[in-house]
């Protein structure tokens, strides 16, 4: 995702894939076809646990995971790019989103971070929702991310991501929505629950992964606040936005793109869930 509200082009050099623009935001329900317009929850049948275990820790809770972009959304740059309402203004459906200099996508590390985040939570006996599974061709668009927790209800909401800022920017950061009002937006209700989701994912994933804080954005909290994200502008529920990490720095790539590093992100994201869970 972007850095100073702008976002690389992802997919293209590396790969000689077709050039999409990337702005920030992820996706929810777009209005140009049928399956765009199905609702995430639905899609997501299979990866909801239906019955929680009793007496594990998050027995009981709904956690919505939103893995950021999709993998086939370079082929769709017409559909992604058409706007949708995202309450204050209007935005594009989705991204391409970024990727390393060697071409690993952010999609390809959203989902995988996103499987290994659901696995996770499922053994502490959370029901489990993801927004997409790279199962459509493309988005969904930003209103439907949103809407798939809101629908759901969700206790805790997180949009996965990894940045594509400029070589030298490292760390992650945590993006929590501003408070806005306007069409289909009012995040008053979210903005402190998030915030409190926000900073239990600082301390938490900087524990498990031993990454610190972006150097870049934040002014070394790992917070950033925004009002242009439809993802967090139209959800209901406690939302955030994730960036695991800069996938245009060399040193932070080589963490992104090692597995074992994924997993501990993984951990570290659904302790920070966890510990916002459970007070």
């Amino acid at each position: 995702m972007p850095y100073a509200h702008r976002k690389l082009l992802a997919l293209a050099l590396p790969l000689g894939l077709p050039l999409a623009l990337t702005l920030t935001g992820c996706g929810g329900s777009a209005a140009s076809s049928p399956q765009a317009t199905r609702t995430a929850d639905a899609k997501a049948a299979t990866g909801a646990t239906p019955t929680p275990s009793p007496g594990l820790p998050l027995a009981g809770r709904t956690i919505v995971i939103d893995p950021g972009h999709n993998p086939g959304n370079f082929r769709h740059t017409a559909e992604i790019n058409k706007k949708v309402n995202i309450g204050t203004t209007r935005k594009e459906c989705d991204t391409t989103g970024t990727s390393t200099n060697a071409g690993y996508t952010e999609a390809a590390f959203t989902l995988d971070v996103s499987h290994r985040l659901r696995d996770l939570l499922k053994k502490q006996g959370a029901t489990v929702v993801l927004v997409h599974d790279g199962e459509r061709p493309y988005g969904p668009c930003i209103d439907e991310r949103a809407r798939a927790g809101n629908t759901a209800k969700a206790d805790a909401a997180i949009s996965v991501h990894a940045d594509g800022s400029a070589a030298g920017n490292r760390g992650f950061h945590v993006i929590l929505p501003a408070r806005v009002s306007g069409g289909g937006a009012d995040t008053a209700k979210i903005v402190g629950p998030s915030r409190t989701l926000g900073e239990k994912l600082v301390t938490r994933f900087a524990r498990a992964t031993g990454s610190n804080p972006a150097n870049y954005i934040g002014s070394g909290t790992g917070l950033d606040v925004r009002d242009d994200l439809g993802g967090l502008n139209l959800s209901s529920v406690p939302k955030v936005f994730l960036e695991c990490g800069n996938m245009r720095d060399p040193k932070d790539a080589a963490l992104l793109t090692d597995a074992a590093w994924r997993q501990k992100a993984a951990q570290g994201i659904a302790d920070g869930i966890g510990a916002y869970l459970q007070g």
